[in-house]
Parts: structure tokens; C-alpha cells; sequence
């Protein structure tokens, strides 16, 4: 029996669709299948793929944030305020205070339980992809240090940690891909000094359960997305665990070339099929011997 790779697909800004992640999870099915034919009976369902779908923490507390501040006599710009809402108070909620981190650790159980649900699905050490798009990075990275800091006996919240069990792939152990689209990583590195240290990708413990396994983290940004920038030019650290920071052009007619862009990453094909590539080259390494 073959081992299956668990993906978690994570949305950031927007009012999002539970279906948000539809359409790269067919076009994902769909490449990863033609790359594995021959190798796998079944080379559709080698690969589990979790939403990972925070907005409904939010959401409902936003819609009513709109509707006061209409109370105040007509607004222009109406598009812009309504995308700064969902982009800025996505942000500003999500960031825990010292006396407030209910949002935070709200957002962090959904990926928890997307992480169990993984578990059971694909197996409990399951090679993990985790693919992040906006905000979703940020929560990404913040998710994964924190269970990084737990080992050195940092508790979780208790909401979060009641949602994780004892297997690798919840644990963070078996993180072996990294994907960010648009993310706005590099704003929130100003809150540390010189700009602080990313996650490792992939986890140090990788190679007690998949030893010789390579992985990679690759950051995807349009240059005409203003939330989405470079990360290897951060620092030494960064430029040592991002693999590449990979300039696209997202989006069609109306969007590609403006900072609609940054809603458009999910389904080019300059973002899928490197994706793709890594996905059917980790299960052949895991299952065939064959090593990135």
C-alpha cells in the first residue's frame, strides 16, 4: 500500500467560498495524475487534499464592522474600503495582544483540525504540503513556529492543542513542502528585529520518518500584487530556506497587470505546475525510492 502526501490548501484575504480552493485542487488532481501515470494504479488518489477554511471566524464580526460604518453617511471608493476591510481587519484581528489572542487561536484550531483530519486520511506521518495564499501565509508560518515553540515546553492555547494529536504530521514533523502566493510575509517581518527568522522548511524532524526526502519552500508574487513580495532578499536566513522567489504574472485581461492580481494565483499555470512537479516527485521519493 502506497503512502499518500497530505496538501493543505490555506485562503487569506477576501470573503472566501467554502469551495475557495475548487479550482487548484482539480487542476492539482488533474497534473499530478498525468505525472504519475505508470507509476500508480491510482495516481488521482495518492494525494489528500484538505481547505484549510478560517473565514468564518471572522467573517460574520466584518459584515457587521461594514454595516456601522455605513451608518456614517455615504462613503467613496466603496470596492477599495470594502477590500480594506477584508485585507486590513483580517490582519489587525488576526494579531493575538497580551490580553486578546481569542482570533488568533480561533483561526490556528481550524488549521489544527485540518491537520487531524489529514492525519486520518493520508496517514499520521504523511508527508505535509502546505499551500498559503495572502494572510493564509502569515497564519501558516505562525502556526508551524508555534508548534516549533511548544517543544521548547511554550504551551499552545488549550483550544488549539486539544485539536492536535499525538502523530507527526500534526506535530509538524513531516512539513516537506512550503508554497506561498502573494504573501505579505515580508510586512509582518518588520515586527522583528532585522526582520526575524522564517520557518524551517522542511521540518528538521523530516528525516526521522522520511530520511534523504527532500523539500522546498517556493514564494510565487506578481510584481503588480502589492501584498505579495520577495522573501530571500530579507536576510541570510531566508535566502537560505526559501528555495526561490518566483516572479509571475497572474490573472487575465483585467486583472494581471494591477492589484486585482493578487486574487488570481490559484489557478495559473505558472503556480500549478511547479507545484505539480514537486508533488509527483516527493511521492515517487517516498514510494518508488527516486529522490528529488
Amino acid at each position: 500500500m502506497s503512502q499518500k502526501i497530505a496538501v493543505a490548501i490555506i485562503h487569506g484575504v477576501g470573503k472566501q467560498d467554502p469551495n475557495f480552493a475548487g479550482g487548484m485542487i482539480d487542476e492539482l488532481t488533474d497534473r499530478v495524475a498525468e505525472l504519475l501515470r505508470g507509476s500508480s494504479d491510482d495516481p488521482a488518489g495518492e494525494f489528500v487534499i484538505e481547505p484549510v477554511y478560517w473565514a468564518p471566524v471572522l467573517q460574520e464580526a466584518e459584515d457587521r464592522l461594514w454595516r456601522r460604518v455605513k451608518r456614517g453617511g455615504a462613503l467613496d471608493f466603496i470596492a477599495v474600503r470594502q477590500f480594506l476591510i477584508d485585507f486590513a481587519a483580517d490582519a489587525i484581528a488576526y494579531q493575538p495582544t497580551p490580553r486578546d489572542r481569542k482570533i488568533y487561536d480561533a483561526i490556528h484550531r481550524v488549521v489544527a483540525q485540518t491537520l487531524a483530519r489529514l492525519a486520518r486520511e493520508a496517514g499520521p506521518k504523511a508527508p505535509l504540503c502546505v499551500i498559503a495564499h495572502s494572510l493564509g501565509s502569515v497564519i501558516a508560518s505562525n502556526y508551524f513556529y508555534d508548534l516549533e515553540a511548544a517543544r521548547r515546553r511554550r504551551l499552545l492555547a488549550a483550544k488549539v492543542r486539544r485539536a492536535i494529536h499525538d502523530t507527526p504530521l500534526e506535530q509538524g514533523e513531516t512539513l516537506t513542502l512550503f508554497y506561498t502566493l502573494g504573501s505579505p510575509i515580508a510586512l509582518w517581518s518588520l515586527r522583528y528585529e532585522d526582520f526575524g527568522r522564517p520557518i524551517p522548511v522542511p521540518s528538521p524532524q523530516l528525516p526521522e520518518h522520511f530520511p534523504g526526502l527532500a523539500g522546498e519552500w517556493l514564494n510565487f508574487y506578481d510584481k503588480d500584487d502589492i501584498i505579495g513580495y520577495p522573501l530571500r532578499t530579507l536576510g541570510d536566513a531566508y535566502r537560505e530556506t526559501v528555495k526561490k522567489d518566483c516572479e509571475v504574472n497572474v490573472g487575465g485581461v483585467f486583472t494581471s497587470w494591477n492589484p486585482a492580481s493578487h486574487m488570481a494565483y490559484w489557478t495559473d499555470n505558472d503556480v500549478t505546475k511547479p507545484i505539480a512537479d514537486a508533488l509527483a516527485r516527493t511521492w515517487k521519493a517516498v514510494n518508488i525510492g527516486t529522490r528529488p
